[in-house]
Parts: structure tokens; C-alpha cells; sequence
């Protein structure tokens, strides 16, 4: 780990008391620096902040999501306000009733706290709720509006002002408590989890960079309709997900699809989209909005987005690009020999032997192993056996036996 060099250190005198002394040593602790590191969990915090949606981390207690917010804020330039849900009154969040002069006539305004107040007197800033799994269930339902309306009292809170959360799991959480469906609905839940390196480097004085994704201000429009086209194309294919209420308590204090969350999921498609995220932060923030099964079901819909078309890779096989990760690659040759059976003819079925061959000179021929078999049951007795298939003979036999093989194994 990096030592601060000699001069460096604070000129203290030999006769300091040494609460001062010990305060130059706390000092030199807290110094630490920042770098750009790739961070997947960072990455994901930082988008959905900057789509302007609420967001929940949870973790083990001691695990870092404190420092991580109190991180952000600083490289946002945010003011941070934190404030212990489980702590204040349900007043605190709705407003405290103040009498007026004519309560008749003018009725009974509803007071906001004083971190509100500064909040919205300073126009931007990170609102931190922290504990929020401590909450009792009549906090969390004055929280409601707070996360939802941004409204406290009488005062609605800035575009400025951003929300996030943080919970520990009610195993570890003293006097926890579950989170409430309606509240719990109104996150982007986040697992925030420790990485070894992360740690060890930033206990060295150097910790990862937050830092707003770089959104491409050329693509929004394309952005958009991508998130469109792939939240409502599931949910026109998977009705039943629109909403599904989990049955457990406990699975409903967390992600699940409702129309709320899905018009949430499809603003983080579209931020994702536009700044280039990988895959891997897409999965956290599309499961952490509706949950694992629906999420993977989303990601698997956006997937077969990008898959070529069946028809183009027909139509030209000497130049067809197929994709390089694998399960993608079985699809596009399983939508090649789908759309030959659909409309079979002796030059598309020519054309699609060709694009077997491509893929085997290409990738792992085991994948052409299924289509192959299938495309060759498609043959009429009036079509001539395509010179290519001798090149994929070897494969689709040594598959074969590898097969009998392992059957012959397992009996």
C-alpha cells in the first residue's frame, strides 16, 4: 500500500497537545484519492441517478453502501442530506399540522423539516434515506409520497434532488422490518456487494471514480425506441407480466413487474441504450426493477432483438454476419432452417446449407449440429445434395457418436 512521502506530512510542533497531533494523524487517513475503474455496481448507481429514478441498495451491514453514496455525492458535486428513516415520526415525511391565524378560511398548512427546506432552498443535492428495512410500516407509508411525488409537507423537492436508499436484509437489520409492497414497487432495488480488489486498493488511499454516464445526445431518439420496442414486445408476447404481485412476504419487499416498474425498466433501457452500458449493467438494473424471472425474460426478448434477420442471411449467405456469442448464433441458424420450412424452395434451401458452412469455418461447429439434422429432413427427392454438406458431414457424425457415447455412459 502507498506511504505519503516525509514531506507530506502536517509540521506539528513538539510541544502540541496531542489531540492535535492525533487529529493530523486522522487526517492523513481520511486522505484518499479516486480513479476511473470499471465498476458494474457503480455504474448501474450512477445510470439510474441520472435517469432521476429512486434507487434501494441493499447489503450486509459494513459492506460500504454509506461511503459509496457519500463517494457519489462528492463526484457529482451533490450536496448529500442523510436522513435515518427509522428514526422520525411519520409527520416528519407527510408535515407537521401548523394552526394559522384563520384555520377556516386558510386551512391548516403541513410543515416540511428543515433538511427539506434546505433542499429545496439549495435547488439540487442527493437525498440518502438510510435504514430503511428498520422503518416501521407507518414510516414507510409516509415515505410513499416522498419517493413517488417527491412531495414532504407542503414543498415538492426540485428536478435537482436525487433519492437513494439503502437496506439492510431483515436477517441483519435490527428490528427490521420488511419493506411494504407500494414502497418497495417504487425502487430500482441494487444488491451492492464488496469486490475484494476494490477494497484492498481503496484501503491503499485510491478508490473507484463515480462518475454520470457519457449519453450519446445523437442516439436518444433511436435509444427511446429501442426501450420501447423490447418492453412492450414481452409484454405483448407475456401478458400475465404486466403485474404479477409476488405471493411471499418477503419477495414482495422487493423487485416485481407492475406497470410502474416496467415504465421505470424501459427509462433505464432507454439511458443504458444511449450511454452504451454493457450487458452486465443492463441485467442488474432490469432485474433489480422487476425482478430476476421477469428481468432475464426481458433480456432474452432484447437479445433476439439483435439477431439478424433470417430472410437477409438468405438472401446473401457469401456475406452474412453471423453473431459471436454462442447461444445467439444457435438462434440465428434455428430462425435460418425455421424460415426455410416455412417456405421451402430448392435455392433457399441451397442457401441455408451455405450459411451452416459459414458458421462451422466461423465458430464451435456444434452448433450446427441440430440445424443441420433438421435442414437435411427438409430435403424434397428432386433436390441435389449441395456439395458444401460433405464439409459438414465429419461434424454432424462425430457428433452423433459422441452422443451414443455419452448415453452408452450414463447407462
Amino acid at each position: 500500500m502507498p506511504v505519503s512521502p516525509s514531506s507530506a506530512l502536517p509540521r506539528i510542533p513538539a510541544d502540541d497537545p496531542q489531540l492535535d497531533v492525533a487529529e493530523a494523524l486522522l487526517a492523513l487517513l481520511r486522505d484518499a484519492s479516486t480513479e476511473p475503474r470499471p465498476d458494474i455496481q457503480l455504474e448501474a448507481l450512477t445510470l439510474a441517478v441520472a435517469a432521476d429514478l429512486p434507487v434501494l441498495l441493499w447489503g450486509a451491514p459494513g459492506i460500504g453502501k454509506t461511503a459509496a453514496l457519500t463517494q457519489l455525492a462528492a463526484a457529482l458535486d451533490l450536496p448529500l442530506t442523510t436522513v435515518i428513516a427509522s428514526v422520525h415520526e411519520p409527520s416528519d415525511f407527510s408535515g407537521l399540522p401548523i394552526v394559522g391565524d384563520d384555520p377556516a378560511e386558510q386551512g391548516v398548512p403541513m410543515a416540511p423539516p428543515d433538511w427539506a427546506v434546505r433542499l429545496v432552498r439549495a435547488g439540487r443535492g442527493l437525498l440518502f434515506l438510510d435504514e430503511l428495512s428498520t422503518a416501521p410500516p407507518a414510516v414507510q407509508a409516509a415515505l410513499l409520497r416522498l419517493v413517488l411525488e417527491r412531495r414532504i409537507g407542503a414543498l415538492r423537492l426540485p428536478p435537482g434532488v436525487r433519492i437513494v436508499a439503502a437496506a439492510n436484509p431483515r436477517s441483519s437489520a435490527a428490528d427490521g422490518w420488511e419493506l411494504s409492497p407500494p414502497l418497495a414497487n417504487r425502487f430500482v432495488h441494487l444488491q451492492w456487494t464488496h469486490d475484494h480488489e476494490v477494497v484492498v486498493r481503496g484501503l491503499g488511499g485510491t478508490w473507484p471514480r463515480a462518475t454520470l454516464p457519457r449519453l450519446d445526445p445523437h442516439g436518444l431518439p433511436e435509444a427511446v425506441d429501442f426501450a420501447r420496442r423490447a418492453v412492450c414486445g414481452l409484454l405483448t408476447a407475456r401478458p400475465a407480466l404486466v403485474h404479477r404481485l409476488p405471493s411471499s412476504e418477503t419477495r414482495r419487499g422487493g423487485p416485481w413487474p407492475s406497470p410502474r416498474s416496467w415504465e421505470m425498466t424501459l427509462r433505464l433501457i432507454a439511458f443504458a441504450t444511449a450511454a452504451g452500458s454493457s450487458r452486465d449493467v443492463l441485467s442488474l438494473l432490469v432485474r433489480g426493477t422487476v425482478g430476476d424471472g421477469p428481468g432475464l425474460e426481458l433480456l432474452a426478448s432484447v437479445d433476439r432483438m439483435d439477431l439478424p434477420d433470417p430472410e437477409d442471411l438468405l438472401a446473401d449467405p457469401a456475406a452474412a454476419v453471423l453473431p459471436e456469442r454462442g447461444d445467439l448464433r444457435q438462434a440465428a441458424l434455428d430462425g435460418v432452417v425455421a424460415a426455410v420450412r416455412a417456405r421451402p424452395d430448392k435455392s433457399r434451401w441451397d442457401a441455408a446449407w451455405e450459411l451452416l458452412v459459414r458458421a462451422v469455418r466461423t465458430g464451435a461447429p456444434d452448433l450446427v449440429v441440430v440445424p443441420a439434422s433438421t435442414l437435411a429432413s427438409l430435403r424434397r427427392e428432386d433436390w441435389d445434395v449441395p456439395a458444401s454438406i460433405e464439409e459438414l458431414a465429419g461434424v454432424v457424425s462425430l457428433s452423433r457418436r459422441a452422443d451414443e457415447a455419452a448415453a452408452r455412459v450414463a447407462r
